[in-house]
Order: structure tokens, then C-alpha cells, then sequence
């Protein structure tokens, strides 16, 4: 048996299983603490794994960690969301704590391998995995592997930088189509002045005097009016609550706001998928995350119609793109992989 870890912004879960399958034995899972810093966090571990680890006489340990590590070193880069992880000794600290061999690699990456051994990715080779939800990740499995380029991360999709403009790292696809990104978009759209939307003004009978193109701009300003009172409805006119989730089920009810934001996240999105599949070919495309629990209407069908936008025209009709199948736990049965397969060798 083996231990699978995994370390996130907002929750952790320890689970115990074979790592080659989508099953477990044990699993525990507890809230993170971001004021306690990865200390915290590490205090949570050693109490939530030892028993598990003695119960079960676990053989080694696979860590799927939230944010950018070195897997030949075994250390954290950095966390973006929790202090204290800076060029941290994961590994190293879990053979002290634990007192059994570990092994590191990105929550992604690790949800990636999950899925394309024991879900919706297997049987297929090449699998990009990408994960929409507080942030937006990749992972390139290549004949049932991790490919982590020079061994601190590849397929790092959220932090590709849309256009020759964007010159600045936070100028990336998280912070347009990450739950994130596509909230305060929606907030932006409930402060700022409103706009007249093209397509809005072209539509229906087109006006030929001058009165008339008065009168439909009028007809436009008032219809924004109308969606953004819904919204602030729908967040108790606190825009700072807005979530994906709210602005997703008003797009679904006809706010056409909220259909504009969602419509910009998804060009954005299927902009930077189109270039991942367009570099590495996969054979299927594996999206998981909160976000993406939007569903066909609203999330996968407009992606996929996105991506075939800007992918390269050969490759059109070459891939899938289908929703992650293993649920909350994909990352802890990753982690198991990666264990079982550090034993072998």
C-alpha cells in the first residue's frame, strides 16, 4: 500500500491505495489554514498520514503539490497561495516526518496521470490535462508518464500570455478565464460605465435614421441596466461575492452580461488550449476543475467550438476534448501512481 498526498490552497487529502488503480482504502481530507502558512500545513500531514501510514504499512508516499516544483530535487518552487513553501525540501522533509521515500509532483500533473491511466484519458496517448478552477493548470502525459520537460514543470497552460501586449506575468489565461479572472471580470462589468455592445446595437432590424439609431441605443442602455440589476440581485449587491457560479447560472437564465463574460473567457481559454494541442498533438484533451462543472451548455460545448477556432487546421478533428471522470480524489490516485511507480524501480 501506498500514501497519496495532496496539497492545495484551500484543502488537503491523505488517501491510501494499491496506485494502479482509481480506488482507496482510506481517505482523509481536512481544510487549509492559509494564516498558518506551510507549517500549518505540514503539522496536518504528519497527524492525518502517520496513522494512516502505520495502519496500513505504507511503502512510500506520492505528493501532488499546488503550485510549481523540481522533481529531481524533491523541493517546492513556490506556492501562490500559501507562505512558506519557497524552494521548500518536500521530499526530504517527508523521509524525516513520515520515514518513508517520497516521491513530488504538481497537482496537475498528478490529476493528469490519474486520468489518463484510470479515467477519461485512458487508453489514449497523448493526454493533455487541464484543470479551470480557482487557477488553470496542465499536464502532457506521454506514454503514461509525466512529461516534466527540464524537471521544474511543462504544460503550464494558465500562464500563457495571450498577445504581444501581455509583457507582464500576471497578464495571463488565468486572469481571463480562471474562476478568478472570470469573477472579477463580472465585477468590472457591475462598476464601470456601461458600454454599448456592438453586436447588440447591429441586431434586429437595423435603423436608418438618425431618431431611430437614438432610440436603439437608448433600448441597449436599458437592457444593460436590466442585467446588471440581476446581477446584483443574485450577489446581494455585493459584487465582491460574485462567484463563476452565480455569473454561470445567470448567463444560463439570458443575462446577457454575464453571457458576454463567459463568452470572452471561453474565447480566451479555447485560444490557449488550440496552441497546447497545436505544439504537442494529443489525442484527447481531459478539462476538469470547478469551473468546468458549468457543464456542455455552458462550458464545453463554446470551448470546444473555441479551440477549433485557433487550432491548427490539420490537426482539426484529431483530438477530443471531453470533462475529467475520476471526481475530487483525480490528484490522490496520481499521487498513488507516482508512489507505486518509485517503488518499482
Amino acid at each position: 500500500m501506498f500514501l497519496g498526498v495532496e496539497i492545495g490552497g484551500t484543502k488537503l487529502q491523505v488517501g491510501v491505495g494499491r496506485g494502479d488503480d482509481a480506488k482507496l482504502i482510506a481517505l482523509e481530507r481536512a481544510e487549509v489554514n492559509p494564516a498558518q502558512g506551510a507549517v500549518g500545513i505540514l503539522n496536518q500531514i504528519e497527524r492525518m498520514a502517520l496513522p494512516l501510514a502505520r495502519k496500513h504499512r505504507a511503502r512510500g508516499v506520492g505528493i501532488g503539490f499546488g503550485g510549481p516544483v523540481d522533481v529531481r530535487t524533491g523541493r517546492v518552487v513556490k506556492s501562490h497561495h500559501i507562505a512558506g513553501w519557497t524552494d521548500f525540501p518536500l521530499v526530504e522533509w517527508c523521509a524525516r516526518a513520515l520515514n518513508l521515500p517520497a516521491v513530488l509532483a504538481n497537482d496537475a500533473d498528478t490529476a493528469g496521470l490519474a486520468e489518463a491511466r484510470f479515467g477519461a484519458g485512458r487508453g489514449r496517448d497523448p493526454v493533455f490535462y487541464v484543470t479551470v478552477g480557482t487557477g488553470i493548470g496542465g499536464g502532457l502525459i506521454v506514454g503514461g508518464k509525466i512529461y516534466s520537460g527540464s524537471g521544474v514543470g511543462a504544460a503550464e497552460l494558465g500562464h500563457l500570455r495571450p498577445g504581444l501586449q501581455s509583457e507582464q506575468p500576471e497578464q495571463n489565461l488565468e486572469s481571463l478565464a480562471a474562476g478568478w479572472g472570470i469573477a472579477a471580470a463580472a465585477q468590472a462589468r457591475l462598476a464601470g460605465p456601461m458600454s454599448f455592445r456592438l453586436d447588440e446595437v447591429r441586431s434586429g432590424k437595423r435603423p436608418r435614421k438618425p431618431e431611430d439609431v437614438r432610440q436603439r441605443l437608448i433600448e441597449v442602455e436599458e437592457a444593460d441596466e436590466e442585467d446588471v440589476a440581476d446581477l446584483l440581485n443574485r450577489c446581494d449587491a455585493r459584487p465582491e461575492q460574485l462567484t463563476t457560479k452565480i455569473v454561470g447560472q445567470a448567463a444560463h437564465d439570458g443575462n446577457r452580461i454575464a453571457q458576454d463574460v463567459l463568452r470572452h473567457a471561453w474565447q480566451a481559454l479555447g485560444w490557449g488550449i488550440a496552441q497546447a494541442i497545436t505544439l504537442t498533438s494529443p489525442q484527447i484533451v481531459v478539462i476538469g476543475g470547478g469551473v468546468s462543472l458549468l457543464g456542455d451548455e455552458l462550458f464545453f460545448a463554446p470551448v470546444r467550438k473555441q479551440i477549433e477556432r485557433y487550432v491548427f487546421p490539420p490537426f482539426t478533428g484529431k483530438y477530443q476534448v471531453v470533462p475529467a471522470a475520476l471526481g475530487e480524489e483525480m490528484v490522490i490516485f496520481g499521487a498513488l501512481a507516482l508512489a507505486a511507480d518509485a517503488a518499482t524501480q
